[in-house]
């Protein structure tokens, strides 16, 4: 993860709080939300979970001055910021990490076909898998 280049992108968020009742930075909130929501955080106490489990990891990128903030904290300054500006941000940052320099990219695809399986005759279920060729937009192999 190129996450110094993430902490580049979230710099362009605003921060409406009052600087004086500050503990935590959004930065750092922001890095530790994505990071744990990335790794399976479903909820603002996996957050904060996640966040006590890896802080020695999230003080690579991050100050985290005055440790994790509770899942209450997180949660509240999560919802002030702006999804449009969170968009984008992040919309950037992945442009910024995966750039194509026009390198084919193949993209895979697979489904099941529904009621497929019989059981009574002991077949398994139909699998379809497809590879694409963004460059060429073609289906390379199904």
């Amino acid at each position: 993860m190129e996450l110094k280049k993430l902490m580049e992108h979230i710099s362009i968020i605003p921060d409406y709080r009052q600087a004086w009742k500050v503990e935590h930075k959004l930065s750092d909130i922001l890095l530790l939300t994505i990071c744990a929501v990335i790794s399976g955080a479903e909820g603002w106490e996996d957050i904060e979970d996640f966040g006590e489990t890896h802080l020695d990891f999230l003080k690579q990128y991050g100050d985290f001055e005055n440790g994790i903030p509770v899942h209450d904290t997180i949660a509240r300054v999560v919802s002030c910021i702006s999804p449009a500006k969170f968009h984008q941000c992040f919309i950037n940052w992945m442009r910024d990490c995966h750039s194509s320099d026009d390198k084919d990219v193949i993209a895979i695809d697979g489904k099941t076909l529904q009621h497929s399986y019989d059981k009574s005759r002991r077949r398994g279920a139909i699998h379809v898998i497809s590879a694409f060729s963004t460059m060429h937009s073609l289906v390379i192999g199904q």
